[in-house]
């Protein structure tokens, strides 16, 4: 039986999801992208996650699309002939029917679909669209000297996974722009600096877990609704983001979890939260 690319372990509230493909630096080629999107539709339905730690076996989180992909390119095997269609060197493995998304750009954007936090815990190197699923989660701790790219431009390429609506967010419109046209290396410690990051660790993998674990700890309802909140700032007005942020919170107030999160803080006792 073949090794599973995507491993997923559920513990205490938390959904721990490793890329499996460490002799090639968890690279992208067709059957990684559907594992990947698999592993995150799972997880939207999955009961009791609260949380969600992404990171890559071996030494890195992903080293972008597989090498064979570019050759092919250079080729001129532009993804058609007799090439299998999970073979093809394309991001756009085919299209998601109803989606906004084709199978590649979901790589990265299911994480932001999950209503529960997602964590990025990488080491190593986190290049072109392995950088793009990292930029998917919402917080990304990364280790002192790991290596992100957005590295399209070597190869002739732009940014195909979500990356230039999610880049600009974190970084700011001026610095995406530095960042896409020269495809540079930025090391953890600069990612942080320049909010590519939310923060360096010599123990990335560790200290998300621990976060998550402490997330988990929170209202699972006031965590999801927090989180749908934030994720809609940037795409609406707003007058639409504060009624909604009135109708989020009306539906909390008085909650079996809210009440349990008041209740516990004065009882001064671990929170017993319902999913």
């Amino acid at each position: 039986m073949a090794e599973e690319r995507v491993t997923i372990t559920i513990e205490d509230h938390v959904a721990d999801v490793r890329f499996n493909r460490p002799e090639k630096i968890n690279a992208l080629d067709g059957a990684q992208f559907a594992a990947i999107v698999d592993a995150g539709e799972r997880l939207k339905d999955e009961p009791g996650v609260r949380a969600v730690v992404l990171s890559g076996n071996g030494r890195g989180f992903c080293a972008g699309l597989d090498f064979g992909s570019f050759q092919a390119m250079a080729g001129g095997g532009g993804g058609g002939g007799d090439t299998p269609r999970e073979e093809r060197p394309q991001r756009g493995i085919g299209d998601l029917e109803g989606r906004i998304t084709h199978l590649g750009q979901q790589a990265a954007y299911v994480w932001q679909e999950l209503p529960v936090p997602v964590i990025a815990a990488v080491h190593g190197v986190a290049l072109g669209g392995g950088c793009q699923i990292a930029l998917g989660a919402d917080l990304r701790i990364v280790a002192p000297d790991a290596q992100l790219s957005i590295l399209e431009i070597r190869w002739g390429l732009v940014p195909d996974m979500t990356g230039t609506a999610m880049l600009p967010l974190l970084v700011g419109l001026d610095v995406a722009k530095e960042l896409t046209f020269t495809g540079r290396m930025v090391s953890g410690e600069e990612a942080a600096r320049i909010g590519l990051a939310t923060r360096v660790s010599p123990n990335p993998l560790e200290d998300a877990l621990a976060l998550a674990r402490e997330i988990a700890g929170k209202s699972p309802t006031a965590v999801r609704g927090a989180k749908k909140l934030l994720n809609a700032t940037p795409y609406r007005g707003v007058a639409e983001q504060f009624a909604d942020e009135r109708e989020t919170i009306g539906s909390l107030i008085g909650s079996p979890n809210q009440v349990e999160a008041v209740m516990s803080y004065f009882e001064k006792r671990d929170p017993k939260f319902e999913d």
